[in-house]
């Protein structure tokens, strides 16, 4: 897909992984709607690109909010092509410990909710936007997972359960949508340098750079954003996860 003039919609687009992907694809020449619930992050980009970029505040978990905006990005922009899922948020906390007592449910259902049926909410909604375009290549989807679906650490069954959803949804809703034209793709970073993992103790951020194989550091936003609009170009990749870690083994 050629991103000149195509509008792309970036769920969690005012920080982090988003964000980088939002300036992304605005270096490629396409539009771009940021759903977040954050407008101030967003300020700065739409500031920037006016006329290119607008703002949604949205709550992915949320049907008619999702629907609605996404309606409005159409009249907006005229299209939807491509939809890129970066909200989500991820906690730590053991199934079961001696001091806290067993996870708490609450915890667990809204990381599934947010994260996963976030993540489905929005692309189900966003296919019908793209298959009323035309040509044989009507849209793309990319969603976010993480390494934890595969290497998920102690505390982690919450998020490493949400992430493996979303992988392991990706081949179904590629058969689904193949009639249309269009593809969807994941991509699965390792310990990438947001804004939160910046904050963290540099003792652990030294830990875990010294468990990537090459390069040794923290994997850079920018670097999520290229791959993001690598996949949105290349027609033939389809169904895909991949794994954006720098080799880590966790």
């Amino acid at each position: 897909m050629n991103l000149e003039n195509k509008v792309a919609v970036v769920t969690g687009g005012s920080s982090g992984l988003g964000k980088a992907t939002v300036e992304s694809f605005l270096a490629k020449g396409a539009y771009v709607a940021i759903f977040d619930l954050n407008e101030a992050g967003a300020q700065e980009l739409t500031q920037q690109h006016p006329g290119r970029v607008n703002f949604y505040k949205t709550d992915v978990t949320n049907e008619e909010n999702v629907q609605s905006n996404l309606d409005q990005v159409v009249q907006d922009f005229g299209a939807l092509n491509v939809c890129v899922n970066c909200a989500g948020f991820g906690l730590s906390i053991k199934t079961y410990s001696k001091r806290k007592g067993a996870h708490p449910l609450e915890h667990f259902q809204n990381t599934i909710n947010v994260n996963l049926v976030g993540t489905f909410n929005v692309l189900r909604l966003a296919v019908e936007k793209m298959a009323e375009n035309e040509g044989d290549e009507k849209g793309v989807i990319i969603n976010t997972a993480s390494v934890a679906y595969m290497d998920g650490q102690q505390g982690q069954a919450a998020y490493s359960a949400s992430k493996g959803g979303i992988v392991g949804m990706t081949l179904p809703i590629a058969r689904d949508l193949g009639s249309l034209g269009i593809r969807i793709n994941v991509i699965a970073p390792g310990v990438m340098g947001t804004p939160p993992m910046l904050a963290a103790p540099e003792e652990l951020r030294k830990g875990l750079e010294q468990q990537v194989q090459s390069p040794k550091r923290l994997g850079l936003p920018e670097e999520f954003g290229l791959l993001a609009t690598q996949i949105a170009e290349n027609g033939y990749l389809n169904g895909e996860t991949i794994r954006l870690d720098g080799a880590i083994r966790m």
